[in-house]
C-alpha cells in the first residue's frame, strides 16, 4: 500500500504531468476565447465587406490625365454612399465595356448647366462664369483631331461633363471617344490619396 502511495505521489510531482495539464488548460481556454470572440470577428468582417461595397473603395490611378493633382499608380479612397456629382469633384467612372480601366476625371458641369471652352483665352466658362482652376497643369490647346465633340448647349439630364486636370493629355468629355458621362456610370468621389504615404492628402 505504501509503495502505491509513494508511486502516486511521485507521479503527481512529475513536471511533465504538470506541463501536460497546463497545455490542456491553455488549449481549453483558447477554445473558449475563440468561441466567445467568433461573433465579433464575423461581425467585423461583414462590416468591412459592406463598407467596401456600399461606402468606399480603394482605386488605383492609371495614366497621367490628372497630373499634377494625381499621378499614375496613386491609390485613392473613393466614397459612393448616396453620392451626387458636383462641379469640381474628382470622380471615378466605371470602365464598363467602353474603356479598358476606370477613368479618373474632374466634374466640370452636370445636367442643366452650360459649358464653353475658349482655347485662345485659356478659359473655361460654366453657366456664364469663368472658372478659376489652379489645379490645371498648363494652358489648354485646341486639338481638333482629338477634341472633336460638339458640346451641347445644355448638359442633358442624367449626364455629366468631365475633364482631366492635365488638359492637353486627357481623353475626356471633349472627345467623342468618351463624350458625356452617364451619372449611373460614376463609381464615386475621390476623397483622399492614401498611397504612396508621402502623397497622403485630402482631394478637393
Amino acid at each position: 500500500m505504501a509503495d502505491n502511495l509513494d508511486k502516486k505521489t511521485k507521479k503527481d510531482k512529475n513536471p511533465e504531468n504538470k506541463n501536460d495539464e497546463n497545455k490542456s488548460l491553455l488549449r481549453e481556454g483558447a477554445r473558449v476565447v475563440l468561441f466567445e470572440l467568433a461573433p465579433s470577428i464575423l461581425g467585423s468582417m461583414l462590416l468591412v465587406v459592406l463598407l467596401l461595397t456600399f461606402v468606399f473603395r480603394l482605386v488605383n490611378v492609371d495614366g497621367s490625365s490628372m497630373m499634377d493633382t494625381l499621378y499614375d499608380s496613386d491609390k485613392m479612397i473613393v466614397t459612393n454612399f448616396l453620392y451626387e456629382p458636383q462641379d469640381g469633384d474628382i470622380v471615378v467612372i466605371s470602365h464598363g465595356e467602353q474603356y479598358a480601366t476606370p477613368l479618373v476625371k474632374r466634374v466640370i458641369a452636370t445636367e442643366g448647366q452650360t459649358v464653353k471652352i475658349d482655347y485662345e483665352k485659356n478659359q473655361l466658362t460654366v453657366d456664364g462664369v469663368v472658372i478659376d482652376e489652379p489645379y490645371v497643369k498648363e494652358a489648354m490647346l485646341d486639338l481638333p483631331g482629338i477634341y472633336d465633340l460638339d458640346i451641347p448647349e445644355v448638359i442633358p439630364e442624367g449626364k455629366v461633363f468631365v475633364m482631366g486636370d492635365n488638359r492637353n493629355h486627357s481623353l475626356d468629355s471633349r472627345s467623342q471617344k468618351i463624350g458625356l458621362i452617364n451619372k449611373t456610370d460614376i463609381i464615386g468621389k475621390a476623397q483622399f490619396i492614401v498611397w504612396p504615404p508621402s502623397r497622403f492628402e485630402y482631394l478637393y
